[in-house]
């Protein structure tokens, strides 16, 4: 049987025992004498024997009495002792009474108690066995936790040794912060003159590119009134009127009196600007036209840039009022960027250089030449029309030759061999309009009517 077991119903039949024991009956019992016979006044003899037998027995009960009260003496103390050995034992059976509920309510019954106590051994048993592997496991995790509270050491260790490095980077840090405060208060200063001498260098800065600006513009005005002062080679004009020229086809068709007649003429020409529309400018005898045959009415007229001919066709000629000998060809924007030829300018001032540049035959020549102003002919100016030295031999002037001015703007058409027409503006003096079908508009009377003004002019003019 179980040791803690047994303990436990010998404690607990100890306290029933001290519990149920009647003490105040635990007094030994008095022995009764026996009655004193009365003593006749007369027995002298007899009542002094009673007298001694009765302080006999008085001593002896003394005796006996004091040897009880001793005795209950000695059973107070061991009472008291008791006593308090049971308040010990009560206080511990309150710690015990949670522990011992299901044994004292079978205390009544011995053998009960034991069956139970046997049947509880035996569970005892295995919770011991229990409690020894629960122990084991306890051990076990008191020595993992040993391990870990040493590891804990160790990284606490680690740790303060730690905080003690950033304490003393932090200490580094403040002093270095410090430094860099310092730094910063000499930086701001700095920065303060700085930016005063940037105040300064800007106001000057500005007052400079003020004079920069205005040494610009009059360097810009004095480098545009310097290059429009400045005459341009004649060899530079013409490379450039070679790269720029643009090839301009003409046709026509009509019916005549020994069968239809076709006529197809190509022609280079330059494209003119005047305000935002530009014109391809040429002599009218250079088209499928001309002034010295009376023909019937052209039943089909056509115009076309071959380089531009996706961009659409020309709709129309403008025989300009400056002279009808001079045709001004509309060209819309979508035509001129296909061409991508350079557009020229107007002269605006056509007589700022005694001398110009005549450009023959569409490019086949080109020379420079004098011209004078006409006071009879506002509208023209006369050329020397001298034979002109050329790289590639001697030409004359004749009709149709292109003449630009020394700073490279156009200055006009020849119309005959001796005059230059002006192109100042292009004012249309009449339309011829172009397509399939122009027998409505009577080309053959416009074209007789332009020869005949053409014939009014002065004598010098034709």
């Amino acid at each position: 049987m179980n040791k803690t077991l047994l303990l436990i119903i010998c404690d607990f039949l100890l306290l029933n025992l001290l519990a149920l024991t009647r003490w105040e009956k635990a007094e030994p019992a008095r022995a009764k004498q026996p009655p004193v016979p009365e003593l006749n006044a007369n027995a002298a003899t007899k009542d002094q024997d009673l007298v001694a037998t009765m302080r006999e027995s008085l001593v002896d009960e003394k005796s006996a009495r004091d040897q009880l009260a001793e005795k209950l003496s000695a059973t107070d103390a061991n009472l008291a002792a008791r006593e308090q050995s049971l308040a010990q034992l009560q206080t511990e059976k309150t710690q015990l009474t949670s522990k011992l509920t299901a044994t004292e309510a079978t205390a009544q019954q011995l053998g009960q108690k034991v069956a139970a106590a046997t049947e509880q051994a035996s569970l005892t048993q295995a919770q011991l066995a229990q409690i020894q592997r629960e122990l084991e496991e306890k051990r076990a995790e008191a020595e993992r936790q040993k391990l870990a509270l040493v590891a804990l050491e160790q990284q606490q260790v680690a740790a303060r040794k730690q905080i003690e490095g950033l304490t003393v980077a932090v200490i580094v840090g403040e002093q270095e912060k410090k430094t860099l405060r310092e730094q910063t208060e000499t930086l701001k200063t700095q920065a303060e003159a700085e930016r005063t001498d940037r105040i300064k260098v800007q106001e000057a800065t500005t007052k400079l590119a003020a004079g920069v600006g205005q040494l610009a513009e009059s360097s810009t005005v004095l480098s545009k009134e310097i290059r429009d002062n400045r005459p341009i080679n004649a060899n530079v004009l013409f490379s450039d009127f070679l790269a720029n020229r643009v090839t301009t086809e003409f046709t026509a068709y009509r019916k005549g009196f020994l069968g239809a007649v076709n006529r197809a003429k190509e022609s280079k020409l330059v494209l003119v600007r005047s305000g935002a529309q530009i014109y391809a400018l040429t002599h009218i005898e250079d088209t499928v036209f001309s002034f010295f045959e009376n023909g019937s009415d052209w039943a089909k007229i056509g115009v076309s840039f071959p380089r531009a001919a996706a961009a659409g066709v020309v709709p129309s000629l403008n025989v300009l009022a400056a002279d009808p000998r001079v045709v001004a060809i509309p060209v819309d924007a979508a035509q001129a960027a296909a061409l991508g030829s350079k557009v020229y300018t107007v002269a605006a001032e056509p007589f700022k250089f005694p001398e110009a540049v005549l450009i023959s035959g569409g490019g086949e020549g080109y020379g420079e030449v004098a011209f004078k102003l006409d006071a009879a002919q506002p509208g023209y100016v006369r050329v020397d029309n001298r034979l002109l030295k050329r790289l590639f031999g001697t030409f004359a002037p004749s009709r149709g030759d292109l003449v630009l001015s020394k700073s490279g703007e156009l200055l006009g058409i020849m119309v005959n061999r001796d005059y230059c027409a002006l192109v100042k503006e292009f004012s249309a003096l009449t339309t011829i309009r172009t397509g399939e079908d122009t027998l409505g508009q009577g080309t053959g009377a416009l074209l007789d009517g332009l020869a005949a003004r053409v014939k009014a002019l002065p004598f010098e003019l034709q």
